[in-house]
């Protein structure tokens, strides 16, 4: 039962310019193939951005108890990215990655 993928490798949430027709990218494919929540990324990103946006979406993504719960991803990377606004990271930085799921 797969809950969880973060895909942090670059344009995982796009498609190919050679298939313009095909409607399915890599996070939607981890998607359908059973994962209930799946963060990818739309472009490059800078690695120190990534390492940052990574620390604190996981941070947030643990609950009290120490479990990973995935239906708290959304929030977790909205806090991610807030936090990388705090830091004057520029904007096309900021809003690399997307969350696809519950």
């Amino acid at each position: 039962n797969p809950e969880f993928a973060f895909l942090s490798a670059c344009h995982t949430t796009v498609g190919d310019k050679k298939s313009p027709d095909e409607s399915i990218h890599l996070a939607a494919a981890m998607q359908f193939s059973g994962f209930r929540s799946v963060v990818g990324s739309m472009w490059s990103v800078d690695d120190e951005v990534a390492q940052e946006v990574v620390s604190t979406f996981y941070d947030n993504l643990v609950d009290d108890s120490g479990k990973l719960d995935c239906t708290r991803a959304a929030v977790a990377l909205h806090k991610a990215v807030k936090k990388l606004r705090r830091n004057n990271v520029p904007l096309e930085q900021q809003i690399v990655f997307v969350h696809i799921g519950v």
